[in-house]
């Protein structure tokens, strides 16, 4: 097995990896969600986002492996990692550099290889690479797809070092999930899936509840978020906008799927409201807003005809009462 060589610039590359504070981290769905979409499109039992320190590639995310690290001096993601484009090995049994590998000759019998390396500010902190057991490669319209999912988890890593996050929920903010869904919308716009937004609001539940006190109604609104992201999948953008205000872009949804998805929000919600203590009967508006290609240039602009409906759903139902 040949080694790969060290980075010229791995000093600053490492300062930047370690400035984002994910190392020998826990699960994180946002990551989740971008392997199982590789394995989706590309039809591969194997997907991973690895980072690459000075001795080991860390598993940031697995999709069909269970190893949570290994040498990255004597791995796949080691060449990779020096790679200037996608990183391609059609038949590891047919490559000097990695006939020998563990993962070739033993489980999982990688034969099947392409990694893009994940760069942030002009440093190649990891990787995204798919695998199979069986020999293959990718067409020019693949590598493309390849490189624009690597682009949606630096814009993960970039997210993390922009704090895009809510600090109640854990949930994208209206900062975190614009730049999130918007490279969604552009990856299923080029795979021509069709996409819905959500719009959610507690509004009802707030009026009902001006008696209670700040935690309580932080608790209902970290239950809420819990609950959304449960019914939700990992490959759907969730966030909270403001107050009471929650948005879901599904990913791969037609309108009637959506419904599908409201009404186990639903569900989930009455089985919270039956338990003591839980939620005091939140109750909640929503809207749906299919995306369309020649209307919605932007997720900027499908959130505001998502907010329009919504003030529009409002406001007849301030009249109904």
């Amino acid at each position: 097995m040949k080694s790969p060589e060290t980075p010229e610039d791995d000093t600053l590359r490492l300062a930047k990896l370690r400035s984002l504070l994910i190392l020998d981290s826990g699960a994180d769905v946002r990551f989740d969600r971008l392997t199982q979409m590789a394995r989706r499109i590309f039809k591969v039992p194997i997907s991973m986002i690895s980072l690459v320190d000075e001795n080991r590639q860390w598993f940031q995310s697995l999709d069909g492996l269970t190893v949570p690290e290994s040498a990255s001096s004597v791995a796949f993601y080691g060449h990779t990692i020096n790679a200037s484009d996608v990183f391609i090995i059609e038949d590891a049994h047919e490559d000097e550099r990695f006939a020998d590998h563990a993962l070739v000759v033993n489980d999982p019998h990688i034969r099947f290889y392409a990694g893009c390396p994940l760069i942030l500010d002009h440093h190649k902190l990891g990787i995204l690479y798919i695998a199979d057991q069986s020999p293959g490669t990718l067409d020019q319209e693949q590598i493309e797809t390849l490189k624009n999912l690597a682009s949606l988890v630096v814009q993960e890593f970039a997210a993390i070092l922009l704090a895009t996050k809510d600090e109640l929920t854990g949930l994208e903010n209206r900062r975190g999930f614009l730049a999130l869904a918007q490279q969604s919308l552009q990856l299923c716009t080029r795979q021509g899936l069709p996409v819905s937004l959500l719009s959610l609001d507690l509004g009802d539940f707030k009026l009902n509840s001006c008696n209670q006190n700040p935690q309580d109604w932080n608790q209902n609104l970290i239950t809420f978020a819990e609950l959304l992201q449960h019914v939700c999948r990992d490959s759907d953008v969730v966030a909270r906008l403001g107050s009471d205000e929650f948005v879901v872009l599904l990913i791969n949804s037609t309108r009637e799927q959506s419904e599908n998805v409201i009404l186990r929000i639903k569900k989930a919600l009455m089985h919270e409201n039956n338990l003591a203590g839980n939620l005091h009967d939140v109750n909640f508006c929503y809207g749906i807003t299919a995306y369309q290609p020649e209307r919605h240039e932007t997720i900027a602009e499908l959130l505001a005809d998502g907010d329009t409906l919504m003030h529009e759903i409002k406001q007849l139902r301030r009249q109904a009462l």
